[in-house]
């Protein structure tokens, strides 16, 4: 790939597309980023070129891309099937390869034997996100057969770097933990969950870039790193120093109880279901990827950072409410049938 490989990426400060940006500089090529310039978690290294802008605001972002083009563009801010056609207009003939970040959470619930591979039906009905994940993907995939829009899907799964808490209710759930306060688990605590560090996806990302043998394919790109949620509570706490107090509950007992809480609806849907990947394809056409990262390790570092920066790692007083009321219910239905 030329020095002179130039790539746009459409959001740039999250936690995948900020990785992704890093390891695109780190292969030489030519990075721009289109934002709206406002994040301070992660700011972008001085080689990259900003571009100011709102990606929904599509006649200032067209009149920022007159006269550029690009080899690559990478969009992470396209959720629905209207994203999705805006997006195909406004990058057709900027671009030589568009890449389209959809989600792993695309594929049907429960997952079927696993691991699971790109094969698998896309059609997660259970909640809206997903679902309009799906439309966006079909959209793409019509125009790439019918216009020859060079689209690449990927999908990513459960992916976090070190300003993440990569829990249900973030940093909240820290907090309860540190402070010796229990915390609620969906079902047993032993389905499986796959984590991925954003820095491990970057490789295989950025290493599909300009590939055209990519166009009109998917891929998920996550590690290997599989835990039970139990092992995630309790790689937590042992980082920690403290021993956490798990709580488990059905989850029909959870959605019940707080209906309107935004990951219960993502319980049915994803959470509660075990996720393990096949990673073959994305290997095949990226040899170098290869995750090294482990959850139980890397949480250290997210600690170290929640250390350091005590004003951006404050749990949300909704999301430790939420707790707080599961817990003290939970105690409750405890104390009647201890007294029968």
């Amino acid at each position: 790939m030329s020095d002179f490989f130039r790539v746009l990426f459409v959001g740039g400060t999250g936690a995948i597309s900020a990785s992704c940006v890093a390891e695109a500089l780190s292969q030489g090529l030519t990075v721009s980023v289109l934002n709206r310039g406002q994040s301070t978690v992660r700011p972008l290294p001085e080689s990259v070129e900003l571009i100011t802008g709102d990606i929904t605001d599509h006649d200032a972002v067209r009149a920022s891309l007159v006269g550029r083009h690009f080899d690559a563009v990478v969009n992470f801010l396209c959720y629905d099937a209207e994203g999705a056609r805006a997006n195909i207009e406004l990058f057709t003939g900027v671009t030589d390869h568009y890449v389209h970040i959809s989600s792993a959470s695309v594929y049907h619930r429960p997952l079927p034997k696993g691991p699971v591979a790109e094969s698998t039906f896309a059609h997660n009905p259970e909640y809206a996100y997903m679902r309009d994940k799906v439309e966006a993907e079909k959209v793409f995939l019509a125009a790439f057969a019918e216009q020859h829009f060079p689209v690449t899907i990927v999908r990513p799964a459960h992916t976090y770097d070190e300003a993440i808490a990569p829990l249900a209710g973030g940093w909240a759930v820290i907090d309860r933990i540190e402070r010796g306060e229990p915390v609620i688990v969906h079902g047993d605590g032993t389905s499986l969950w796959t984590y991925t560090h954003a820095a491990d996806l970057a490789v295989g990302l950025v290493g599909l870039l300009g590939r055209p043998s990519a166009f009109g394919e998917a891929f998920h790109i996550t590690s290997e790193d599989v835990l039970s949620w139990n092992q995630i509570y309790q790689a937590i706490g042992h980082a920690m120093g403290v021993q956490p107090t798990l709580l488990h509950l059905p989850t029909e007992l959870i959605q019940l109880a707080e209906p309107d809480w935004f990951w219960s609806g993502l319980l049915d849907g994803d959470l509660s279901h075990s996720e393990i990947y096949d990673t073959t394809k994305i290997r095949n056409y990226v040899p170098g990827f290869r995750p090294t990262r482990v959850f139980e390790r890397e949480i250290y570092k997210i600690l170290d950072w929640r250390r350091r920066h005590p004003e951006q790692a404050v749990g949300d007083p909704a999301e430790a409410a939420v707790y707080a009321r599961l817990a003290a219910k939970y105690e409750q239905a405890r104390t009647v049938f201890a007294a029968r």
